[in-house]
């Protein structure tokens, strides 16, 4: 597949193990005349590992979007092709990009998706929790009030929850959504496809205290059992 003039593609990247790319952005990659890289010294190993050498490869993230992306808009109409990618997985879910395709929406010009490797569609395929419907929260506050009131807007609702966590934030992130939620299950995914994965399962507790245990490293991914019946009628039970 050729990247064809005035296209942006946005294009899913691995999140973790390099292999976990599509052909068709690979062909992507090799053809767009730009490759708009959130972090272009990351995307650099991603192409140089796979053999790419790109026609230009530029930066485009949070803190330069306001310039930098009517300057590609304006590319793009030249009838130039733009690959937007992020640092893994696709963009725009919990990543930059947002500014940048609703200009090429507003212009008139093509966008067109590349789907791949997901960190949230990952974990829901592991989790072992309802996946018939869920809700994704992205990163939650750093604050803990912040964060704490933003669970509460999910407490009655019975489908999962699926957020992203730093390491430095998990063990705050685990206690509020034990203390907001009350006893939940949780699949806790840590370096989703990378060498050290671990997938834990358990209750909210649990999970706090396994973590607890050791140094808190890596990325992750937390899928979280939403209001169950049982659960429902319990606190019935205890408001009565």
């Amino acid at each position: 597949m050729q990247a064809q003039p005035g296209t942006l593609y946005v294009v899913a990247t691995p999140i973790g193990n390099l292999g976990d790319i599509t052909l068709r952005a690979l062909a992507v990659l090799k053809s767009a005349d730009i490759i708009a890289a959130e972090d272009t010294r990351h995307t650099r190993k991603l192409l140089t590992h796979h053999g790419v050498a790109p026609g230009q490869l530029t930066s485009y993230h949070d803190h330069n979007k306001d310039y930098k992306a009517p300057v590609l808009v304006e590319r793009l109409r030249a009838g130039e092709s733009v690959a937007l990618v992020t640092d893994a997985g696709t963009p725009l879910i919990a990543d930059p990009g947002y500014y940048l395709v609703v200009q090429a929406h507003a212009a008139g010009l093509p966008v067109v998706p590349l789907p791949g490797a997901c960190a949230a569609a990952t974990a829901l395929s592991v989790a072992g929790l309802p996946t018939d419907a869920y809700t994704f929260i992205g990163y939650p506050p750093n604050k803990g009030a912040q964060r704490r009131r933003r669970f509460e807007q999910f407490r009655e609702q019975p489908c999962s929850l699926v957020l992203y966590e730093s390491p430095h934030r998990l063990l705050k992130c685990l206690a509020d959504l034990a203390d907001v939620l009350g006893e939940r299950n949780v699949a806790v995914c840590r370096e989703l496809t990378k060498q050290h994965e671990e997938i834990f399962r358990g209750t909210l507790a649990e999970a706090h205290a396994h973590f607890t245990q050791g140094t808190v490293r890596g990325e992750f991914t937390l899928v979280v059992e939403g209001l169950t019946r049982k659960a429902r009628r319990r606190a019935r039970d205890e408001e009565e």
